[in-house]
């Protein structure tokens, strides 16, 4: 072969086809990525005076939003705490009734002995003793907040007062405390016993 044909052979096989040339810039074009190009992005424009007016108005009223489920919350806990504590010292005034109540009968017999107490002799002498154990039952019982009942010649209320019987008076209205029976007490505003009581027609 002569040296001619020999480099015409050579430059063809150097040469692509059209075809050739079109896949070739195909894959060059898929091999770019995504998105690129070689203009720069542009730069976001600044906010209008009106938009920034805008957004701080709802900034402050989601602050404000937030401000106030907060209060709610702080003051929602702080009943649930004053609740929490009026039940627990309920609940401990209940127990300690339920134990001073059990006391009130030797108050009863106390009372009972001194309204039949001697006035003269050695009796006399032993009355001033029971008076005297009376009245340091009474200061104990006061002391955890038991009181007695004021009910003779007040008007009859079944919250506070147990009626025992009922007698004509001249002297008192109907539905008012001739006499009581037994004394009745009070714990703090509570009843711990109701007062027996004889009620006029």
């Amino acid at each position: 072969m002569s040296k001619k044909k020999k480099k015409q052979t050579e430059i063809k096989e150097r040469t692509p086809l059209p075809e050739e040339a079109e896949e070739t810039t195909a894959a060059q074009a898929d091999e770019q990525p995504a998105g690129e190009t070689k203009e720069s992005p542009a730069a976001g424009e600044e906010l209008s005076p009106e938009a920034l007016q805008t957004a701080l108005e709802e900034s402050k009223a989601q602050a404000a939003e937030y401000l106030d489920g907060w209060q709610r919350a702080r003051a929602e806990f702080a009943n649930y705490k004053k609740r929490i504590e009026r039940e627990r010292e309920q609940m401990q005034q209940n127990l300690a009734g339920e134990i001073l109540k059990r006391y009130l009968p030797v108050v009863d017999d106390l009372e009972l002995a001194l309204k039949n107490r001697p006035q003269q002799g050695e009796g006399a002498s032993w009355a001033e003793g029971i008076e005297l154990i009376y009245r340091k039952m009474l200061s104990i019982l006061e002391a955890q907040g038991v009181t007695p009942m004021q009910a003779e010649g007040q008007m009859f209320d079944p919250n506070l007062h147990e009626a025992v019987t009922r007698i004509q008076s001249d002297q008192h209205e109907s539905d008012q405390i001739v006499e009581v029976v037994q004394q009745g007490y009070l714990i703090g505003d509570q009843v711990l016993r109701p007062a027996r009581v004889v009620i006029a027609e």
